[in-house]
């Protein structure tokens, strides 16, 4: 029985993206680990300090299909080691001479860290290739609509006019400025490390460089110029990352949430025949899955916090800090799999309602053009005399329920500037979204002609 939800047979699907759970699974794990044995040997062999034939020899055995994860798992509680019973089993495998030369000069924090570094780089491709595809959704649908009249709300009340493309674009700046992030922070995290005990390569005297260099140069990672064995900012950065990208599609979700509310109801999430939103309710369609969202958004804050205590390390290695990124790190990684997963779907059949976003934009009746009103009142007035005037017009016609254009014209200092046919033209939304379609342009590019 699964004791934890990515595993559970029950909830499993909503918290893990199976292609996630195997990057950061045992079996890619003890990979990663055999892949830098085997580049580590390789380097070795190039400059002379490893016989050719053990290099190859380990190459050939260090195959995680040879090694019994169950065994290893026993020796690792027996040692209370996560390296020394994997030695030894490829040591085994290799056999004579070659099982001596595994492993040689280098310290256990060496090939865990650039093994992690090896499954990071993986699950990067995955976070990479899913925002990429959100990414194209959500410029759809900006290029869309970026027409779409809709009410823009601050502090949970309707302010002015804009169009939901407007508001998707902004979605999509924010999403850009990720890739941006991640694809410039590759150079400083896809970087390995085999340094020795204490980083100063003293097991491998003066080819130590060329050992670190060799090796990591055969696994595409980048060379440190000096040991992060207790230099943990590279982890803490992948962390904050993790944190930025899922906040923003936890935000996305969440507004999708809060506008399919029954009394908004602009957008819906995608809703199949047999999705139940309630077991007592059958009416109920709920944004179950943007709700998971936000709830997986909110797990990943807190799977990343512990990587920052690694932050504060003591002398040359400490493990206190080290061992939590072993649990912290793949459990940040697969939930935001899991988000990016369920957010490619909601968005992939997201219904937009433009009927309900142009009832809504109606519903304050006029009053979402008090700015403009005010506006061209101050051109005659002044505006802070404008301000005060249509302030008191406004509060008047939310107070009696007449609609604000009668207000606005039983007002005699708004009647004397203002005409009605004048007021008509002020209170159309349709001509008051400042430069939204032009910005939506901007962000995602022109739509295609005719279009």
């Amino acid at each position: 029985m699964a004791s934890h939800i990515t595993e559970s047979l029950l909830f499993g699907a909503s918290f893990a993206a199976p292609d996630m759970m195997a990057v950061f699974g045992d079996e890619n794990r003890v990979r990663k680990w055999l892949a830098v044995e085997v580049a580590l040997a390789q380097a070795q062999a190039e400059l002379g300090l490893v016989p050719a034939p053990a290099a190859l020899e380990i190459a050939r055995q260090a195959r995680v299909e040879r090694l019994d994860l169950h065994a290893l798992g026993a020796e690792i509680r027996a040692t209370a080691h996560p390296l020394v019973p994997v030695l030894r089993a490829l040591s085994q495998l290799c056999g004579g001479d070659a099982g001596e030369y595994v492993h040689l000069g280098a310290t256990t924090q060496d090939i865990l860290d650039t093994g992690l570094v090896l499954q990071v780089r993986e699950a990067w491709a995955l976070v990479a290739r899913d925002l990429g595809a959100i990414r194209g959704a959500l410029a759809a649908l900006a290029r869309r609509h970026r027409h779409t009249l809709m009410a823009g709300r601050t502090h949970g009340q309707q302010a002015l006019p804009l169009t939901f493309g407007y508001k998707v674009a902004v979605w999509v700046d924010e999403l850009d400025r990720h890739a941006e992030r991640l694809r410039e922070a590759e150079p400083r995290i896809f970087v390995g490390n085999l340094a020795g005990a204490v980083g100063t390569f003293a097991g491998l005297g003066e080819q130590g460089l060329g050992v670190q260099s060799g090796a990591l140069a055969r696994l595409g990672l980048g060379v440190p110029r000096i040991s992060w064995h207790a230099a943990r900012d590279r982890i803490a950065e992948i962390g904050g990352l993790l944190v930025q990208v899922t906040g923003t599609l936890g935000k996305i979700a969440n507004e999708i949430r809060l506008l399919q509310k029954t009394e908004v109801d602009e957008l819906r999430e995608p809703f199949h025949r047999g999705k139940v939103g309630s077991s007592t309710m059958p009416h109920k369609r709920n944004p179950s899955t943007a709700e998971l969202v936000v709830a997986l958004a909110r797990l990943v804050r807190a799977a990343v916090a512990p990587l920052l205590e690694g932050l504060v390390l003591e002398h040359e290695r400490d493990a206190t800090g080290w061992r939590v990124e072993w649990a912290a790190l793949p459990e940040a990684f697969v939930y935001a799999g899991a988000m990016l997963q369920h957010m490619r779907g909601v968005l992939a059949g997201v219904e937009v309602r433009e009927g309900a976003m142009a009832e809504n934009l109606a519903r304050l009746g006029g009053l979402l053009l008090s700015e403009r009103v005010m506006l061209a009142l101050g051109e005659r007035v002044g505006k802070q005399t404008a301000h005060e005037v249509v302030y008191v017009v406004a509060m008047r016609a939310q107070e009696t329920g007449v609609p604000f254009r009668e207000a606005l014209l039983a007002e005699p200092r708004v009647a004397a500037h203002l005409d009605p046919a004048t007021l008509d033209r002020l209170l159309d939304p349709a001509d008051y979204i400042g430069l939204a379609a032009r910005l939506v342009e901007r962000v995602v590019g022109a739509p295609p002609a005719g279009t």
